[in-house]
């Protein structure tokens, strides 16, 4: 077969064991069609064929982040919201929202989020009164760095109905002064809750969030991403993927409250193409360490008896898995607390047993988003079940503080992928974007090193121990990512027959300095089989 598209005179880095290395890749369509020496591929360029000289420089496969808020990152993109990351303190933060409000038409919602109270001089909550002066005529709703907590002004309050007589849903909290009247800050479940009454976005705002957020994922190599969407970020992608405009691989979990709902469908996980699957059912068994509601089997430091926050009882979550798993469901479970890492655990080992003389009829494996900090009698527990940790290398970097002040000697195992490689589990990386950075170069520098990019803590990094090496985390990106969709026999290596989804880097991240890994770029990337984005300066 003659190949519309040739990338030789490079150093390729297929992921592939049977053909670990390659200096060119030629490219039929959307698919792989040969991998090799320059010289053995040439002759497969079509006459009018496109040949891309690498210049010696690295390719990979497409990088799939499996862990990102997408539809979310690209509406806060479109809509312009208030960027609270890395404020360094409360008034600044206020001074943000005062900027946007005095732009924004007096009764519409002001919304935005990326504040975190444990790097302000004060690190506690802040209140509805701190956003009262500055925001009367608008409500105001915005979201911690880690999702599992929302500052509200009082109009925002009075127009959610939440009242000193509201009572707190299971699995969340209101948080309230001494007299009983709510502050302004809700945690958990109240964050869901608030969640739905907040206006959702039209689908021509979405789709057109979409469109603008796309290309972003481009610029930094990505070719597919996994997004616990809401439903109105589906029905979008459904609509680019209609109009032949979608150019992202896209798995989308269910959401746990419409479990139901796609059983009484008949929808399954796998459901699908290349382009668009669905994938698990996405729960939340507690909840983060940023709003100390991560669920753990001791105190946290410092305390006697505050162990977090469970956002579903052991039983519930139990309940939950083997109704999925029974309508051929897998899932994806949020837990950051080794509290609820076992519990996720329990009961998937639990249903486990119970189908011992039943096949088990989800297509996906079932996986534990996050995985934050497990107890060392439940490391080797995922390999065994075929649990997929799916994590985010750069929380370890931006959480290190954090976790030492409330977890304590508990870290030697917090962010644990070294520990959990050792025993046989399959790492899949992703970013948690909007919490943290979209970058998967970050997040790879973050893996190999465990150390920010101002160097701390210093040249060993984070928990030494718990490095991996640039290939092992490359294949987290790449191959492990593919795994937890099933699609390990499509994509997430170079390789004859796959898709042809690669990315061309600066700098060959496997054999520079560690640190400079930050300062690779991404010169192209190829999502089936087409340049979908080309830096200005690559010739």
């Amino acid at each position: 077969m003659k190949a519309d598209l040739l990338l030789c005179h490079g150093r390729i880095y297929t992921m592939d064991t049977d053909r670990p290395y390659a200096q060119a890749v030629a490219i039929a369509g959307s698919r792989i069609v040969a991998v090799g020496d320059d010289g053995e591929l040439r002759s497969l360029l079509r006459p009018g064929g496109r040949e891309v000289h690498l210049k010696g420089r690295t390719v990979i496969p497409g990088l799939i982040d499996a862990h990102v808020h997408f539809g979310h990152y690209c509406l806060s993109l479109y809509r312009g919201e208030v960027d609270l990351d890395q404020v360094p303190d409360k008034e600044t933060a206020v001074a943000r929202v005062a900027e946007v409000a005095r732009r924004t038409p007096p009764g519409r919602w002001i919304r935005g989020g990326g504040w975190n109270k444990n790097i302000w001089p004060d690190p506690s909550f802040p209140s509805a009164a701190d956003l009262d002066g500055v925001s009367p005529q608008h409500p105001v709703a915005l979201e911690d760095k880690s999702h599992h907590a929302i500052w509200l002004n009082s109009r925002a309050l009075e127009q959610l109905g939440i009242t000193a007589a509201t009572k707190d849903p299971p699995g969340g909290e209101i948080l309230r002064d001494e007299s009983g009247q709510p502050t302004g800050v809700l945690l958990e479940n109240a964050v869901a809750w608030v969640y739905h009454s907040l206006p959702e976005p039209d689908m021509d705002t979405m789709v057109a969030a979409l469109r603008h957020g796309i290309p972003h994922a481009h610029r930094l190599g990505l070719t597919g991403v996994h997004d616990p969407a809401s439903p109105v970020v589906l029905a979008a992608l459904q609509t680019l993927q209609a109009q032949d405009e979608l150019n992202l691989r896209v798995l989308v979990h269910i959401p746990q409250d419409r479990l139901e709902a796609a059983v009484r469908l008949g929808i399954r996980s796998g459901l699908g193409n290349e382009m668009l699957r669905i994938g698990g059912v996405k729960l939340f068994a507690d909840g983060a360490l940023g709003p100390q509601t991560a669920f753990l089997l001791a105190p946290y430091e410092g305390t006697t008896d505050d162990y977090g926050l469970p956002t579903l009882s052991a039983e519930e979550i139990a309940d939950l898995i083997r109704r999925a798993h029974d309508a051929g469901l897998s899932v994806a479970v949020h837990a950051i607390g080794d509290a609820a890492n076992r519990a996720v655990l329990d009961a998937i080992e639990q249903d486990q047993k119970a189908r011992r003389q039943r096949s088990f009829p989800a297509s996906l494996p079932d996986r534990i988003e996050h995985v934050q900090l497990l107890h060392p009698a439940d490391l080797p527990r995922l390999a065994r079940l075929g649990v997929v940790a799916s994590m985010q290398p750069i929380h370890a970097t931006s959480d290190m503080e954090m976790a030492e002040r409330y977890w304590g000697h508990r870290c030697q195992l917090a962010y644990a992928w070294r520990g959990l490689l050792a025993a046989g589990t399959t790492l899949a990386f992703g970013s948690d974007c909007p919490v943290e950075t979209l970058d998967p170069l970050a997040g790879i520098h973050a893996a190999v090193t465990r150390r920010r990019a101002d160097g701390r803590p210093g040249p060993e990094g984070w928990i030494p121990d718990q490095r991996i090496t640039v290939a092992e985390a490359v294949h987290a990106y790449t191959m492990g990512a593919a795994h937890a969709a099933e699609e390990a026999h499509l994509k997430g290596s170079i390789r004859p027959g796959k898709l042809a989804d690669l990315v061309v880097l600066s700098h060959d991240i496997f054999d520079i300095e560690p640190m400079d890994i930050l300062h690779a770029r991404v010169e192209m990337t190829v999502l089936d089989g087409q340049v979908v984005y080309q830096s200005n300066d690559d010739g």
